[in-house]
């Protein structure tokens, strides 16, 4: 009687042949994914000829991609364009590679020249995000743990961030998650808030002063990225008696100077300011 042999090895992957499809699929996810990157934006038709991936395959993959917020469709352009996942992606790289090891020392000789914890954030939404921080030697300080999130009206370096958007972009931000009261300093009024916004980026510089903590104040700048726009800022912040009128001008400078160095240093562009005709005479 003929019995079959038993064969020998590594049990049968749970994975059959067409599992290879899957890797495929992922390969061309991938690739279009790093198409749109590139063009910024595109047509489907584009995309489909570009890669040589079947127009009803692209939409399919597409489709994912802005399921998972990778991709957005444009629909008055009729076009793709990259999506808020893909810049969360990239931002994290960012704060490991680059924004927070670049920043890192800056910080370091802010904090030295202030006596302030020096704080970094980036935008994220309504809110900024603190991805970094040099505490001063000081015995009594502000701290903020990494993560730690706050809503951008009321923080030093979300104001900053703010003032260096285009009002309807701030306004527009601003509306999906209102202006909450935190203390009785906060600026809870449109008004109140874009006179201050106002100010901020005449100067360079923001000065939140109990607008989120009774007894702490802010001073923020805003960092821009290489296509001058507004993405993250730094600050230093700390108790409020040491942020008198007479020194808060001279810590506001040394802030506006350290964000300028790391936009620089992370090869970002500061916009050049539109000279101010409104008092001219002829």
């Amino acid at each position: 009687m003929n019995t079959q042999k038993r064969q020998r090895g590594r049990p049968k992957s749970q994975f059959k042949e067409s599992s290879a499809g899957t890797l495929q699929s992922l390969d061309r996810a991938l690739g279009i994914l790093k198409a749109v990157s590139r063009a910024e934006r595109a047509s489907l038709t584009d995309l489909s000829l570009s890669l040589g991936v079947p127009t009803a395959t692209t939409h399919r993959i597409l489709t994912t991609l802005q399921k998972h917020g990778f991709v957005a469709f444009d629909e008055e352009r009729q076009d793709w364009v990259i999506g808020i996942e893909a810049y969360r992606t990239g931002v994290s790289f960012m704060n490991r590679t680059n924004l927070s090891a670049v920043s890192r020392p800056i910080m370091r000789q802010l904090m030295e020249k202030t006596g302030e914890t020096a704080n970094l954030a980036i935008a994220d939404g309504s809110e900024v995000v603190f991805v970094g921080q040099v505490e001063t030697v000081n015995p009594i300080r502000a701290f903020f743990a990494r993560g730690t999130r706050t809503s951008m009206h009321a923080s030093g370096t979300g104001k900053a961030i703010l003032s260096a958007l285009p009002q309807d972009r701030a306004r527009k931000l601003l509306m999906t998650s209102g202006l909450s009261s935190f203390t009785d300093n906060t600026l809870v009024t449109p008004d109140a808030l874009f006179t201050d916004l106002d100010i901020t980026r005449a100067r360079g510089w923001s000065f939140d002063r109990e607008e989120r903590h009774i007894g702490m104040s802010c001073i923020g700048s805003v960092i821009y990225d290489e296509h001058k726009e507004p993405f993250a800022g730094v600050s230093i912040s700390g108790p409020s008696t040491r942020f008198d009128d007479l020194r808060v001008p001279e810590l506001g400078a040394t802030v506006l100077d350290a964000a300028q160095q790391i936009t620089h240093l992370i090869g970002g562009r500061v916009p050049v300011k539109e000279p101010d005709h409104s008092t001219n005479t002829t």
